[in-house]
């Protein structure tokens, strides 16, 4: 079974403070033209999208120079409903999966806060120490189903350093990780091929194993 774990792309949609939304204009249409067409403008990290070391670190990757291999693998969802903070002690309480596995994803709920003014209410965030842990892990990717692994207030985005410095790339704005709670499955999020990108919308979806 394949859950599909993206939101849509839409003008009206949640975007970091600062950035502007996405605009979707309809250049050419099958009743004018013959044929429909979108020009589409948006940044490299709206709706659910992957950062690269490149977005906040100096001379580091873009996501074209990743193998494709990098964006595929097996995951994990942790189910962080009940905390106020991802620790490092509720990590190692699921260490042996953590350490068997490629991608981890943090399902906080705040999914279903998606395009509502509540989606930027304090949400769960890994701390100092847990995110320390993580990078001994030989991790892809961890994702999230919130705006940032970081507080939104925390302009230092030291989660973001400690994780890209390592190589482990971040998924933001995920959705339907409820639906892989305490099951085994491939986790696909794939970029598209920019030339030197900071970061870009992906297609993520999970393939549950029978």
């Amino acid at each position: 079974m394949i859950i599909d774990l993206t939101h849509p792309l839409q003008g009206e949609i949640t975007v970091y403070p600062g950035t502007p939304k996405p605009i979707f204009d309809p250049i050419h249409t099958v009743k004018k033209d013959g044929f429909a067409e979108l020009n589409m403008t948006m940044t490299t990290h709206t709706g659910t999208h992957i950062d690269a070391p490149a977005h906040i670190l100096a001379n580091t990757k873009t996501l074209d120079q990743f193998n494709l291999q990098k964006f595929i693998g097996s995951g994990v969802a942790l189910n962080c409903t009940h905390v106020k903070e991802i620790t490092r002690a509720f990590l190692k309480e699921k260490e042996h999966a953590i350490k068997h596995t490629e991608f981890i994803l943090f399902y906080t709920g705040w999914q279903h806060k998606w395009n509502t003014k509540r989606y930027f209410d304090v949400f769960p965030t890994l701390t100092p120490e847990a995110t320390q842990w993580l990078t001994t892990c030989d991790l892809k990717a961890v994702g999230f189903d919130t705006i940032s692994p970081d507080k939104i207030t925390d302009k230092a985005l030291p989660n973001h350093k400690a994780l890209l410095k390592k190589e482990i790339l971040i998924i933001e704005n995920l959705t339907n990780l409820d639906q892989l709670i305490e099951k085994p499955f491939e986790f696909n999020c794939i970029p598209l091929k920019i030339k030197k990108s900071d970061g870009s919308p992906v297609r993520a979806f999970a393939k549950i194993e029978a």
